[in-house]
Formats: C-alpha cells, sequence, structure tokens
C-alpha cells in the first residue's frame, strides 16, 4: 500500500540529507533523469536513487507514493520541458507543427526516460496544460468539437508513439544501433532486383532516409488531413 504523501509545507521543514542536500520533488526527479540516462530503467530504484541522493529511501515517500508516482512525474518533466517557451501564434498548422516537434525533441533528449514514460498518463498539471493548449489550438482554428477532440488524440499519440520508437533506438548501445542502421548498405541494397524489384528500385532511397525519424513526414501528413476537413468543414 502506497505511503501518504507529506504536504510540500512539510517537506520544506525537512532537515537536509546526510550530504548536505535539502531534497525537493524537483531534485528527485532531476536525479532520476540522470540515473535513467546513465543507467537505464533498470538502474533506478529507491535503494539506488536514496544513496545518490544521500537520503534514506524512505525518505522519498514524503515526496512521491512510490516508484510509479516517480515515473509519472517523470513523464510530466519531459512534458513540462517540450512546453517551456512555447506560445501559440495564431496560425493552428504552425502551433501543432511547433508543439509536435518540441515533445519530440524533449522526449529524444532522455531516450531512457522517453521509454519508460511516454506510454503513461500523469494527469499532472502540465500534461493538463498541454492537453488543454493543443484543443484551444483546435477549436479556435474552427474545427468542431468531435473533430477537435479526434485531431488531439492523433496529435497527441503519434507524437509520443514517434518519441517512444526513436527514443527506443537511441536507448540502444551504440555498436547495436549502428549495426542496425546499417543494414539498409549491407543487406536491403544488395537484394536481388528479380526477387525484390521495389526494394532494389529504392534500395538508396531507403538507405538514405531510414536512419532518421519519420516523424517529421508523418507530423505534416497529419496536419495535411486536418486542414483538408478543416476545409470541408468550411472553417
Amino acid at each position: 500500500m502506497a505511503k501518504p504523501v507529506v504536504s510540500e509545507a512539510a517537506r520544506r521543514r525537512r532537515r537536509p540529507t546526510r550530504s548536505g542536500t535539502v531534497l525537493s520533488e524537483a531534485l528527485i526527479v532531476e536525479t532520476a533523469l540522470r540515473m535513467l540516462r546513465e543507467h537505464g530503467s533498470a538502474g533506478l530504484s529507491a535503494r539506488r536513487l536514496g544513496a545518490v541522493l544521500g537520503a534514506d529511501p524512505s525518505t522519498l515517500y514524503r515526496y512521491f507514493g512510490g516508484m510509479d508516482e516517480l515515473t509519472r512525474a517523470i513523464g510530466e518533466e519531459l512534458t513540462g520541458r517540450a512546453l517551456d517557451g512555447w506560445r501559440p501564434g495564431g496560425d493552428w498548422r504552425s502551433d501543432l507543427r511547433d508543439l509536435g516537434l518540441r515533445i519530440h525533441r524533449a522526449y529524444l533528449a532522455h531516450p531512457q526516460a522517453a521509454v519508460l514514460t511516454a506510454s503513461r498518463v500523469t494527469g499532472r498539471p502540465r500534461e493538463i496544460a498541454a492537453d488543454e493548449a493543443v484543443l484551444g489550438v483546435l477549436r479556435r482554428a474552427g474545427f468542431p468539437d468531435g473533430a477537435a477532440v479526434r485531431i488531439y488524440h492523433a496529435f497527441i499519440d503519434q507524437s509520443l508513439a514517434f518519441a517512444a520508437l526513436d527514443a527506443g533506438s537511441l536507448a540502444l548501445a551504440a555498436e547495436t544501433r549502428e549495426a542496425d542502421e546499417g543494414l539498409w548498405e549491407t543487406t536491403y541494397a544488395h537484394l536481388p532486383a528479380e526477387a525484390y524489384p521495389h526494394i532494389a528500385a529504392t534500395a538508396p532511397l531507403l538507405a538514405a532516409r531510414m536512419k532518421d525519424s519519420a516523424y517529421p513526414v508523418a507530423l505534416e501528413m497529419l496536419l495535411d488531413s486536418a486542414e483538408g476537413e478543416l476545409g470541408r468543414a468550411g472553417g
């Protein structure tokens, strides 16, 4: 059973840890991000996090009800970083493109954390702010509510799905990732045209493109579809 989280005011009255650190939710999340970057999800536990912070692991439960709540807080932090500095400019398509690319970049900056959190719903303030922002852009552009919700759903899930996919590749060991990417030139480029005519015809293009994320292209396709729907609705 999760322990009750102590109020923020009660936390501030806590003395520094034995290493002289004054704990905060932000510090714990930042430390967890660093541990994920260095050791992957297998290296993140309350015991190890407490050791790095110089605190008894039980102290962490004053801030988070458990490791699952910390995981959601990490996802919330990545969403918040995507939102930092973003302001809608009034052109719905440009606004969504900018926000989508920001989400993708924020998650890819922390691949291990992205793999761990991209599928989670946090219910926290910055995630809620992101959802409100996307729906606001769409509704102000003139999309009916049903269409706005449908496009919002596709936009958010597409952004996070590509973040998880691309982060999964970045989270691999460098030699493994390079070996995977090299198959486009060492294997696909040499397939016989009589057996694989379409791959053989496009092999150089595949080798040049498949090492990069498809997210920007997929995002434009989604925006094209949404723009066509808005036009048909008379928006």
